[in-house]
């Protein structure tokens, strides 16, 4: 990476705190290793230790919102194992925030306008996934979910097909993951910029036992998948109906610096040490 990406990334970075300190968020910093990582399917953290690093902050994030904190972020190192490409790296930079009494709506207008922020005056897009799926897929996954048609399709079809600033909205309610359910729908988006995913979102699910049936069937099938078994975090779970309501989204720094600076490979976003083939 040379001085001008050094400071480019700097500078995106610089006004992404300004922005959010502006907006009254509290930063914070949790711990990079833990020890009970939110169970995903495909979502693989190094161990470390007697823990894991960490693929995101979110749970201990949540801790802090049921604790009496309203509006707060995170920025720093997230991990995922077997996670390397042109838009993918096994370390990277993650954007997190969260707020109380809000919801996936509300977040939308935080990222527009953070996003503005940093770039100007843009147009976003907003897409439905059903009308995403009937339009370049042709199915509704609302009516019959297959999760090997969907995740294909999502790659294959969706994601190629969304030029510009687009958010994909209302996911369906096996793609829920932390997402609160209503109207038979995930409260759920994702914003793409030219077919890349840079952000996830929802409306939180703040139902102790209904994110613990929601983690159990998702270790269930990491087993299946013959993927490392998380234990559960307890703590997390019994401290989540103090949530009361919130909104939270993740938002991969690397990936917008990508996106910002017309970078094409992930590489060209962030400082990556190379290490010699053996």
């Amino acid at each position: 990476m040379r001085l001008p990406e050094l400071e480019f990334r700097a500078r995106i970075v610089r006004g992404v705190r300004r922005f959010l300190d502006e907006a009254g968020f509290l930063e914070v910093e949790t711990p990079v290793r833990i020890f009970a990582p939110a169970p995903e399917p495909h979502i693989d953290c190094p161990p470390c230790g007697r823990g894991f690093l960490r693929a995101s902050p979110e749970l201990q994030m949540k801790k802090l919102l049921a604790q009496g904190l309203d509006k707060i972020y995170q920025l720093g190192p997230c991990f995922r194992e077997g996670e390397n490409g042109s838009r993918h790296s096994d370390e990277f930079t993650m954007l997190e925030w969260y707020r109380k009494n809000a919801d996936y709506r509300d977040l939308m207008a935080d990222m527009e306008a953070l996003i503005v922020s940093l770039a100007g005056p843009l147009e976003f897009r907003r897409l439905t996934v059903r009308e995403a799926y009937l339009r370049y897929a042709g199915w509704d996954p609302f009516e019959r979910f297959d999760r090997d048609r969907f995740d294909y399709d999502m790659a294959v079809k969706i994601e190629p097909a969304l030029s510009g600033w687009t958010f994909l909205v209302d996911y369906p309610v096996e793609c829920a993951s932390l997402a609160r359910i209503s109207d038979g729908k995930a409260e759920r988006w994702e914003l793409y910029h030219d077919g890349l995913e840079l952000a996830n979102a929802f409306t939180e699910l703040c139902d102790g036992e209904e994110q613990r049936k929601r983690f159990e069937l998702a270790r269930a099938e990491r087993r299946a998948l013959g993927e490392a078994d998380y234990p559960l975090d307890e703590e997390f779970l019994s401290l989540l109906p103090l949530v009361g309501s919130a909104a939270g989204v993740a938002l991969g720094i690397d990936r917008l610096v990508m996106a910002l600076g017309e970078e094409n490979r992930i590489s060209g976003a962030r400082v990556l040490e190379i290490f010699p083939e053996k």
